[in-house]
């Protein structure tokens, strides 16, 4: 069910908004299980606005980083992570092409304020008007606020399987 590899040049980008605490990270989760169980390769980026320490000082790692590589990858057994500058290519799109290529669909958590397509997590709970407007790339909400952009499609906040399958249609 996956999308084809010859039909398509990079994989498909979806941003999941929306205010802290709204429950993108949940619903960010659960399409992974989703996508997964339909046998796509999901990759994820996350936005984050504070300083996070990405490699251990002292380290080799950080080391060559440290001396100046644009670029530093370090292998384990099973698994790898890529310390890489990102001054410039910061958007979800442009980090893909970058280093996604291989996977069928990107969820990228935040970025709202990046071009490309956006679903967005607004709650009533939350107390909250919507972060994006549909100039913003807003294609969706998951949400129970009909009244939040009505010409849009609306999910409900479990509807798991209607969101992966409103993602993979995406173009």
């Amino acid at each position: 069910m996956g999308i084809p590899a010859p039909m398509r040049s990079f994989p498909v980008v979806i941003s999941i908004v929306g205010h802290s605490g709204a429950g993108k990270t949940t619903l960010v989760e659960k399409l992974i299980y989703e996508l997964n169980s339909r046998d796509l390769k999901v990759a994820t980026l996350k936005h984050a606005h504070h300083k996070v320490e990405l490699d251990t000082p002292g380290k080799d790692s950080y080391r060559y980083k440290a001396a100046g590589a644009a670029m530093s990858m370090l292998l384990t057994k099973d698994a790898l992570q890529l310390v890489a500058d990102a001054k410039d290519d910061r958007e979800p799109e442009q980090l893909t092409r970058l280093y996604m290529s291989n996977a069928d669909i990107v969820l990228a958590e935040g970025f709202s304020n990046a071009p490309g397509a956006k679903i967005e997590v607004l709650r009533r709970a939350c107390g909250k008007t919507p972060r994006c407007a549909i100039e913003d790339g807003l294609i969706a909400m998951v949400t129970d606020m009909d009244e939040a952009h009505p010409l849009l499609p609306h999910f409900g906040l479990d509807d798991i399987g209607r969101i992966a399958q409103f993602m993979l249609e995406q173009k």
